[in-house]
């Protein structure tokens, strides 16, 4: 155990009790150093917090150092910070000059003799675990021991510990809001403003940046697929590869071959070395669509790579090793098939550690006129027609298909109509069958009655609502129902609403004035 001499006993004191107040962490933690600069002679004192999930260090806290607007990281390894984070062990450099692994990336170094300087850096740890680095230099000649010097720079550490794990919380939980906060969607393939959709891009912009695996729940058609594609596109993993598997093509012969590879001569037919899926996954993101088809057998060896992140390819005494997310999806209730032994209750609990459920079509609302807009631009530039919208009577058919194939459905939907339409709108003569034929009358009667009733009327009262609110502009009124200006003319002649009734005059009391907006004669 090191022991420290009345200064650098005074200097812990002090900065002990810089912690002890109540005050913002970085600041608290930028006083830490100022103390180590003014005290210790430990100048351009340096504070890099760890992304526990990448390995990435990144310059946080800095004394004697402008770091205004730079964004100064340290990959796993890189450089002596990048080292000492990565390895959890302290490094001394005696003289800077000599040192190749030293970045100076801040530049603060640039005009100094360095062959005049040494170098500390240390691990901070917490909870076991590697949360930051901190670092500084000291003039050469000032250096007795520097053994002496890296014990007392890792006594800072270990007072700081606590202070810089919450602060690399603090900037996590700020880097998440601003994620959720934005108002485009994780992916420009994934479209939708309705509320369902807008809690699926906040849990996807939650769990992109960890490694947890996920489980994407959803009916035929919904988008599963972009979803993992999304999740995959917004994780530090983008850089690799994204392997997507479907697991009700293959047939349980090949399962095993598919996913973990074979060497040449494991079975009939196998006339050269073939690498897994998995294994072309490595550092990267694998998306097992349709994971509830798997049979018993396929099931138990997933499991076990999910489990021991290894496995040996068919006919081979290798191992291999693996860095891999896992995304599942599944159309099926997999609680069902645990409940009859289809699927293993433990390969469920280890896929479904972070559950994402993807609406259905017929639930999201005036989601499905903009899903239709953009495949109707989408179609139209692709088969040259110049189709640009959609009727009434197509838009009130759409509104009330219950869209059993749902997003896939309605794409297919959209480009037979761009093919068949002749002009430039689609009407229902162009909607495939299933689409044209009306309700039978049976049907009707189910759907309609009171429930219709009591929704019409609270559609009827929000519209005018925020007509009222918005003198009339359905542009607005849009905006705040949080839907389209399309949706909400279709309502107005729908419900019968009037939206000039509500076009007063600024300045003029709605007493005062006639239904047209005008002062009664």
């Amino acid at each position: 155990m090191s022991i420290h001499n009345y200064e650098e006993l005074a200097a812990l004191h002090a900065i002990a009790r810089i912690l002890a107040q109540p005050q913002e962490l970085k600041d608290q933690l930028e006083r830490v150093l100022q103390e180590m600069s003014g005290r210790l002679g430990m100048q351009r004192g340096m504070i890099s917090l760890l992304d526990r999930e990448t390995g990435e260090a990144w310059l946080d806290v800095a004394h004697d150092v402008n770091i205004l607007n730079m964004e100064v990281t340290y990959q796993p390894g890189e450089g002596i910070t990048g080292q000492v984070a990565q390895t959890g062990r302290p490094m001394a450099i005696a003289n800077l000059d000599k040192e190749a692994l030293f970045l100076d990336r801040t530049g603060a170094r640039r005009f100094l003799n360095r062959s005049e300087l040494a170098f500390l850096c240390v691990p901070i740890i917490y909870d076991a675990k590697v949360a930051g680095v901190i670092s500084a230099d000291k003039v050469a000649r000032q250096v007795e021991n520097l053994d002496r010097e890296l014990a007392m720079l890792s006594s800072v550490a270990e007072l700081i510990a606590k202070t810089v794990h919450y602060r690399a919380l603090e900037e996590d939980n700020r880097r998440l809001r601003r994620i959720i906060g934005r108002t485009q969607t994780p992916s420009a393939d994934i479209i939708g403003r309705s509320k369902v959709m807008q809690e699926v891009f906040s849990l996807i912009a939650q769990v992109a940046y960890s490694n947890t695996s996920i489980l994407i729940h959803g009916e035929t058609g919904t988008g599963k697929e972009l979803a993992a594609l999304a999740i995959h596109q917004n994780s530090p993993r983008k850089k690799g590869p994204l392997v997507e598997v479907n697991c009700a093509a293959m047939p349980d012969t090949l399962i095993e071959s598919e996913l973990f590879g074979h060497e040449k001569g494991a079975f009939t037919g196998a006339s050269y070395q073939r690498r897994g899926r998995f294994e072309e996954a490595h550092n990267g993101t694998i998306f097992l669509d349709e994971v509830g088809e798997l049979s018993a057998a396929a099931q138990a060896k997933l499991l076990r790579v999910i489990q021991e992140k290894q496995f040996q390819p068919l006919g081979s005494s290798r191992t291999v090793h693996v860095n891999v997310r896992i995304i599942g999806a599944t159309n099926r209730n997999l609680e069902a098939d645990i409940a009859s032994g289809r699927f293993r209750t433990d390969l469920f609990y280890r896929l479904n550690v972070f559950p994402i459920y993807l609406p259905p079509l017929r639930d999201r609302g005036s989601d499905i006129i903009l899903l239709a807009d953009h495949f109707i631009l989408k179609y139209s530039n692709e088969l040259r027609k110049p189709v640009k919208r959609i009727s009434t009577a197509v838009l009130e058919r759409f509104l009330s298909y219950h869209w059993p194939g749902n997003v896939r459905e309605l794409e297919n939907c959209i480009e037979r109509a761009v093919l068949l339409a002749t002009g430039n709108i689609i009407d229902t003569v162009h909607l495939p069958p299933s689409l044209q034929a009306k309700p039978k009358e049976g049907e009707t009667k189910k759907v309609q009655g009171t429930l219709s009733t009591v929704i019409e009327s609270q559609e009827r009262a929000l519209i005018i609502e925020a007509l009222q609110e918005t003198r009339g502009n359905q542009s607005e009124a849009a905006k705040i129902l949080g839907t389209t200006k399309r949706i909400v003319q279709y309502k107005v002649r729908k419900l019968d609403i009037d939206p000039a009734r509500f076009r007063r005059k600024p300045g003029v009391p709605r007493a005062e004035q006639g239904e047209t907006g005008r002062k009664d004669a």
